[in-house]
């Protein structure tokens, strides 16, 4: 073969590799998505953090999308409590062709069905809130998890009422026995951060050196109403007893307000978690010692981005740190009235 057929045939394959590669970029730029679709399954969508969650997300997937330019649709559903319910809207959802899911799990056990069903249609899956146990979200590597420590959280809440006793201690021993008597309001029996924030909140008064005894406590699930009932009940059985009211929550925190309010009964001090809208205007008004604050817009944009990125096959961002490459825990602080 002569030179000039030799370069004859070398340009012949470096314009086919050439159209080839345009070929193939084209078609690559053609299937990139343009919109995708995430399903959200709240355990309770009257729960006011987790409403808090909810809205900020929306602002989230809007930002998204004023910015990126990708069309969300975010499909948000409650599951009312109900564990049947949300495994029915996670099939609905994986039958809508939905590119991720996002779910609050009703009950934290039992998030195996719903991992089952995720894996089967190779959807990736961020959980939020409540945290499955670890040998589930070991199953796969296309399940995360996004919450805050509520170790962290209990001995933030444990470390409002420390301080407030070392610079007064009259403010909470009202009655001047040495002692600070206190009622808990506790979440749910079956919720991880329930038992923890128990836990460690009432352990940090002990390390801390505030002299306490336990009056009684009761499980009012989250919820203002229940946690007002049980405050009630308390107020009546013991008169001029209480002196400190640890709630796992600020809902349950307000609930005793509601009963202190109508029972016209002062000088007594409470603490709660979540920095909830409420929870924050409370602490402001003096109601409230103190809460918690988790940084609900970072908390709604790492669900949010992780769940984008996954839905668009793309990396996590670099600032959403994840521990174990599946975990971020959302940063967290003391919230009281200044």
């Amino acid at each position: 073969m002569n030179k000039e057929k030799k370069w004859l045939l070398w340009g012949l394959l470096l314009l086919m590799g050439a159209v080839l590669l345009t070929g193939c970029g084209k078609e690559k730029k053609e299937l990139e998505k343009t919109s995708v679709r995430i399903g959200v399954s709240l355990y309770r969508g009257d729960d006011t953090f987790i409403n808090n969650i909810r809205m900020e997300m929306e602002n989230a997937a809007k930002a998204y999308e004023q910015s990126g330019g990708i069309k969300v649709n975010l499909d948000i559903q409650d599951a009312k409590g109900n564990q049947n319910t949300q495994n029915n809207q996670v099939e609905r959802f994986i039958s809508l062709g939905c590119d991720v899911l996002c779910i609050n799990p009703v009950d934290r056990t039992a998030a195996s069905a719903i991992i089952d069903k995720a894996m089967a249609a190779q959807i990736p899956v961020v959980f939020f809130n409540r945290q499955p146990v670890e040998e589930d979200m070991d199953r796969w590597d296309q399940l995360y998890y996004v919450g805050a420590v509520a170790k962290e959280s209990a001995v933030l809440q444990g470390n409002i009422v420390v301080n407030q006793y070392r610079q007064d201690p009259s403010s909470l021993d009202t009655n001047g026995d040495g002692v600070v008597s206190y009622v808990l309001l506790e979440g749910e029996s079956s919720h991880q951060d329930s038992l923890i924030r128990t836990e460690w909140s009432i352990q940090t008064l002990k390390d801390g050196g505030v002299p306490i005894e336990k009056i009684t406590g009761g499980i009012a699930n989250w919820e203002r109403s229940q946690a007002s009932a049980l405050m009630e009940q308390w107020l009546l059985q013991y008169p001029d007893t209480i002196e400190l009211v640890v709630c796992n929550n600020d809902d349950m925190a307000l609930g005793a307000i509601d009963a202190l309010d109508r029972t016209g009964i002062t000088g007594i001090s409470l603490v709660g978690i979540d920095a909830t809208v409420p929870g924050q205007e409370a602490v402001r008004s003096g109601k409230l010692m103190g809460t918690v604050s988790a940084d609900k817009e970072r908390y709604a944009q790492a669900i949010f981005m992780i769940a984008a990125a996954k839905a668009l096959g793309r990396e996590i961002p670099r600032d959403i740190p994840l521990e174990d490459g599946k975990y971020f825990w959302c940063p967290q602080q003391i919230l009281v009235n200044k």
